[in-house]
């Protein structure tokens, strides 16, 4: 950590240049003392990508940045506000600090947090920013937080890890027994140091392998945000050995959509199906992550239109966690029908058909955009179908 980069001269440099072309500022170059203009670069790049995923940081003065990747890597501010409000409690430790968002956000939950970061260098940078963003009940602990548990006796509330894959995994199944640390090897020192944790995953992770390698869990959050799933958080209760509770939740600009079910029940049940109706319905992201087919249809009464297409139907307007549209002509999938439509410029879904948004755009000459939304699917006899819709 370069501490000149905090002179008053250079930071107000880094603000002053927040939109400027990168390249022209490497080609013009700095005259400061202390610090080459590539790390003042590397600032403000860092600086930039935080403007809305952490826009606390962002407002901030005098904030050190890490590089680009740990950026990147971090909880967002509107992720980390959320698992901090599942938990509550005196003390909590979070053995895989980073750049320390889900700590400044424990902080405001626990009286006492403790954050652990293998990265000296990472952790003082995370130390002087705590002190710019005025918190005073996070201690900060520069070392491997599992090697800090093992040799320490002390209990707490709450435990909080965020495992990361290990670069040789790289296209290989998402195990967690694959990422650093390894939880599932470690489960039952960290149930010695408390009896609750949350682990925070990747969306890639499989939930049912999850599941697998993993145990006492309680409950699974499925984290999205404006319908892109940011991550997965295990909730593990060291008592617990009943069914697995599922919450998912879309967080949007304007409105929370939220569904929960229960893991057991959705293998139990059988989605009802029919034709399109007169509306149709496209599940959050958060939902078809979760893998909640049988329980939306269940619990909102509407109809599948094929086991695999994970579109529903309804004769009535329903409030629906995900995308809502009114159908207007539903047609055979065939080049003639679809041509003698006229459809020049349409958004184009695809749910269970054999073809690629893509393709189809480029059969058909249907440019992208419009007021219209034509899915293209596969109903209950199995026959491929083209529904013409509006948004509700």
């Amino acid at each position: 950590m370069n501490k000149d980069i905090l002179n008053t001269d250079i930071q107000e440099y880094i603000k002053t240049n927040a939109n400027s072309v990168i390249g022209y500022l490497l080609l013009k170059g700095t005259s400061f003392s202390g610090v080459d203009t590539k790390t003042i670069i590397e600032q403000i790049e860092a600086r930039k990508r935080c403007e809305f995923k952490l826009s606390t940081w962002f407002n901030t003065s005098n904030i050190y940045y890490p590089n680009k990747l740990n950026i990147e890597q971090t909880s967002s501010e509107i992720t980390a506000k959320y698992k901090s409000e599942l938990l509550k409690g005196y003390a909590i430790i979070d053995l895989t600090g980073g750049f320390g968002v889900d700590c400044f956000y424990f902080s405001k939950q626990f009286e006492k947090v403790t954050y652990c970061e293998i990265n000296e260098t990472l952790s003082e940078i995370v130390e002087h920013n705590f002190r710019q963003l005025k918190v005073e009940n996070i201690d900060i602990i520069k070392t491997d937080g599992i090697a800090y548990l093992i040799a320490s006796n002390r209990m707490f509330d709450w435990i909080y890890i965020d495992p990361s894959r290990r670069h040789d995994t790289k296209g290989k199944v998402f195990f967690l027994n694959d990422c650093l640390p390894n939880v599932p090897e470690h489960l039952d020192m960290l149930f010695s140091h408390s009896e609750n944790i949350m682990i925070k995953t990747s969306p890639l992770l499989d939930i049912s392998v999850g599941i697998g390698e993993l145990k006492h869990v309680k409950t699974i959050h499925v984290v999205a945000v404006n319908n892109e799933v940011k991550e997965l958080l295990w909730i593990l209760d060291r008592g617990f050995n009943d069914t697995i509770s599922v919450e998912t939740v879309n967080i949007k600009k304007e409105t929370t959509e939220f569904f929960n079910f229960n893991l057991n029940e959705e293998k139990q049940i059988e989605s009802e199906y029919s034709q399109p109706l007169t509306h149709l319905y496209e599940p959050n992201a958060a939902i078809l992550k979760a893998g909640a087919f049988n329980q939306i249809s269940k619990q909102l009464d509407v109809n599948k239109l094929h086991k695999h297409s994970h579109l529903y139907t309804s004769n009535h307007l329903l409030g629906f966690p995900g995308r809502a549209f009114k159908i207007e002509k539903v047609i055979p999938y065939n080049k003639k029908e679809l041509k003698s439509l006229g459809i020049k410029k349409a958004n184009i879904t695809t749910r269970n058909f054999p073809e690629t948004v893509q393709q189809i755009r480029n059969k058909f000459k249907i440019r992208d955009g419009g007021n219209q939304y034509l899915f293209f699917t596969t109903e209950l006899n199995n026959q491929k179908i083209v529904l013409i819709t509006t948004k509700t």
